[in-house]
């Protein structure tokens, strides 16, 4: 694919047509289309932002803030990749849905990097990278996948359904679009309450087909909410090519029609996902209302479950709705190592260094499987418990 050169200032959309224009100079980007990688192309370090917010320098973002993102983007994939070892080994006896979001860190990490403690998130099905970038408790989230009663739901919830409303998250959801409905309403809250709290609802390509997603961004641009909607954009709904279900090569044009700011981003970049969430968040926060985010990014595993996964083996391959080679150039991408390279080119980081974080982060999340592993099993009739808010539901014949 060819470089194009473009020179001149920023150019963001927003409400009516209008253009805001900035006075960086910047080199192009390749564009991202559907089943294609793109990267930022910039001159030299210092000056690396494109015009949009995309981003590949490291300029303005504290060291702290940078560590962060590593570290949270590593324990993210390895908490799912262990997860899913224990899954293929059998051993732990785990079962039910499993939805791998490996491949999106940087999308939750960037968007994650930008808000407060005390900001709202709704996460959707593929939400796990979303809760541990929102500072969810990876023994509590291994606990619920092995059903145990430390679990975030006590046991009851599984992979997609766990929730710590104490950390502004709302929960995942396995329906398809309420989560907008669910930002909605806090930053309704919010606005009533009068603070200044952002929420951010996560939703798949799929999620912006149904009234659910039209409701909430309506309601957003309506009342003028402190909500950013954040479409991960992975090109597949299950099996189905996002090609074949919108005519729109970039899904943040749906906010047009609504007069919602809207942007596209590379959401295989960690650094410009959180410049574009940066300028969202500054929105709500005054006031502005809406704004909605299109980031573009690839899971390297199934839908759901562990179909072409083996264990040892990194990504899942010979399945029938895309091709290996897409997968493989999709994982050239990959934000971990990319994010790696710009902190040691730039001397935030030694190679050693990195890899000491490696290694810790990799003991942290092993720990927290061999805690869930240890821990109590759900007792047979707790499911009578949690119904009401004092008492059991009495056993029946249809308690077992």
């Amino acid at each position: 694919m060819p470089r194009d050169e473009i020179d001149g200032g920023r150019t963001e959309h927003l409400p009516g047509g209008a253009e805001a224009k900035g006075g960086l100079s910047r080199r192009s980007f390749l564009q991202i289309a559907a089943g294609a990688t793109g990267a930022a192309m910039a001159t030299k370090a210092t000056v690396a932002r494109a015009g949009n917010g995309w981003s590949m320098g490291l300029e303005g973002v504290p060291r702290e803030k940078l560590l962060w993102m590593y570290e949270t983007m590593l324990k993210s994939r390895w908490w799912e990749e262990e997860m899913k070892e224990a899954f293929l080994a059998g051993k732990d006896g785990l079962y039910g849905a499993f939805h791998i979001s490996i491949g999106e860190e940087a999308s939750a990490v960037g968007v994650m990097a930008a808000l407060r403690e005390d900001d709202y998130i709704a996460s959707n099905h593929r939400g796990h990278a979303h809760l541990v970038a929102k500072g969810g408790d990876i023994d509590k989230m291994s606990g619920e996948l092995f059903f145990r009663s430390n679990g975030y739901n006590l046991g009851f919830g599984g992979s997609m359904h766990i929730t710590d409303v104490s950390k502004g998250i709302l929960g995942m959801n396995g329906i398809i679009g309420p989560q907008y409905l669910f930002a909605a309403g806090a930053g309704y809250s919010a606005k009533v309450r009068g603070t200044d709290q952002v929420a951010v609802a996560f939703g798949g390509d799929g999620s912006v087909n149904n009234g659910w997603y039209y409701s909430g961004l309506r309601n957003a641009a309506l009342y003028k909410l402190p909500m950013i909607a954040v479409i991960e954009n992975n090109g597949y709904q299950i099996s189905m090519p996002q090609a074949r279900t919108n005519n729109l090569v970039n899904l943040s044009q749906l906010g047009a029609g609504m007069d919602i700011p809207h942007e596209t981003v590379n959401g295989m970049d960690v650094l410009a996902v959180y410049a574009v969430t940066q300028r969202a968040v500054a929105r709500a926060r005054r006031g502005d209302g809406p704004t909605l985010i299109e980031a573009k990014n690839y899971r390297y595993y199934d839908h759901s479950g562990l179909a072409g996964a083996k264990p040892g083996v990194f990504g899942a391959f010979g399945l029938p709705y895309r091709s290996d080679s897409e997968n493989r150039a999709w994982m050239a991408e990959d934000p971990i190592p990319k994010l790696r390279r710009q902190l040691v080119a730039n001397a935030i980081l030694t190679d050693e260094e990195a890899t000491q974080i490696e290694d810790a982060v990799r003991a942290r999340v092993l720990q927290s499987l061999d805690t869930a592993r240890n821990a109590a099993r759900v007792a047979h009739d707790a499911a009578l418990s949690h119904v009401f808010a004092d008492t059991k539901v009495p056993a029946s014949q249809f308690a077992v």
